[in-house]
């Protein structure tokens, strides 16, 4: 089956923020002042996927009305409204090497253009990342699909007709870490790091997707689709772990 997936991102969020830029700036000049000061990129991507019991205008103007499911959805992150489409995500506590951070974000769901649905990374107002920035973007198509185009069989008497939700996401944080982390191989922290990065998303992004796929059917009063209607690959770093 032909794929509807468009090209995955090949440049930084169009909307990362100059003040989000600013950041990792004023990290990388205070980087080229002392020696104890290194900042680490990390970065992961992935594609992933849901099929819906509905026709794709349906499923489009549940995903518009993001208002009244998205900061219910994103349970256990908590989510603050910031301005008509963005949200302030925090995302919960991560660590390694015992240093720990507990990441927030502001990002946008801006309304789809020609079919396309982008969401991005923001700088949060009156807000300073301690010793980190984050760069995130994700692209999402809608298609219609019949039931024999699906590896999974539907009972035509619940759809006739359905819609695979697909997208692309990439991540990059970029951490100013402490001193004493410095000692370790840069090598052993990069991988790490990019190990970590692509865990988080493992764990946010099906729990994300299940909650948001189970509320859109109980809302049209339609069973759950099955495990294999949800898909999350890893497509980034090169030597991917199994998802």
């Amino acid at each position: 089956m032909q794929s509807h997936y468009p090209e995955p991102p090949s440049k930084p969020a169009k909307d990362f923020s100059r003040a989000v830029e600013e950041q990792i700036a004023k990290q990388v000049e205070v980087e080229e002042e002392s020696d104890e000061m290194i900042a680490f990129a990390f970065t992961t991507a992935f594609r992933g996927g849901m099929d819906m019991y509905s026709d794709p205008n349906t499923v489009a103007d549940y995903l518009n009305a993001h208002e009244g499911w998205f900061r219910r959805c994103a349970e256990p992150m908590t989510a603050e409204p910031l301005g008509e489409n963005g949200y302030v995500l925090t995302i919960g506590h991560f660590g390694a090497f015992g240093y720990e951070v507990e990441p927030k974000m502001g990002v946008v769901l801006a309304p789809p253009q020609d079919g396309i649905y982008d969401m991005y990374s923001v700088a949060v107002p009156d807000y300073d990342p301690p010793g980190y920035a984050v760069d995130y973007r994700a692209i999402m198509t809608l298609a219609a699909v019949e039931p024999p185009g699906l590896p999974w069989p539907v009972d035509p008497a619940i759809a006739s007709l359905l819609t695979k939700v697909e997208w692309h996401l990439s991540l990059k944080v970029m951490i100013d870490f402490p001193t004493f982390i410095h000692k370790l191989p840069q090598d052993l922290i990069q991988k790490t790091g990019d190990r970590l990065l692509t865990q988080i998303v493992r764990q946010i992004s099906p729990r994300l997707t299940y909650t948001v796929q189970k509320d859109f059917h109980d809302r049209l009063g339609l069973p759950l689709p099955p495990k294999r209607s949800r898909q999350l690959i890893h497509t980034h770093p090169a030597t991917p772990e199994p998802a």
